[in-house]
């Protein structure tokens, strides 16, 4: 998903796995797509790690800037979704685009432990929201 939404985005978009995220990354950056899978109800530990680590620096530097989440959920995602945006809103940040939350139905043993597929419609929707952000930044929208 993340892979898609950066392809929308094009040379403007900056893919980063959570765990390579500093503080300086996020400063540096007009506008956020958060992107990460639902894990036991909330956020997936690598990206709650990366908030961890960079919310206190964040402060008071990137207030108003655009950002838009996209979750892999075996449910519902409401919970990552939740999580994401209570910590953004320390930021101060601009919900831009509705939660894009692909529901993977994953609720058996086997389905949890199994590789997931994100269906093509919801990969384009990534893109699609890729795309959206770049081009709302580009415009001043955001």
């Amino acid at each position: 998903m993340a892979e898609a939404a950066a392809q929308g985005g094009g040379e403007q978009a900056c893919l980063l796995p959570a765990a390579m995220v500093m503080p300086e990354h996020l400063i540096a950056a007009s506008g956020y797509l958060f992107v990460c899978p639902e894990n036991l109800g909330s956020m997936t530990g690598m990206m709650k790690e990366m908030f961890d680590r960079c919310y206190y620096p964040l402060l008071g530097q990137v207030e108003g800037r655009a950002y838009a989440t996209a979750i892999a959920a075996g449910s519902d995602g409401r919970g990552a979704q939740a999580q994401i945006d209570r910590i953004v809103t320390g930021w101060r940040l601009k919900r831009v685009a509705e939660p894009l939350i692909v529901n993977l139905d994953a609720q058996e043993p086997t389905a949890i432990l199994a590789c997931k597929v994100v269906p093509d419609d919801m990969l384009s929707r990534c893109r699609d929201l890729g795309a959206a952000m770049v081009e709302g930044l580009r415009l001043g929208v955001f």
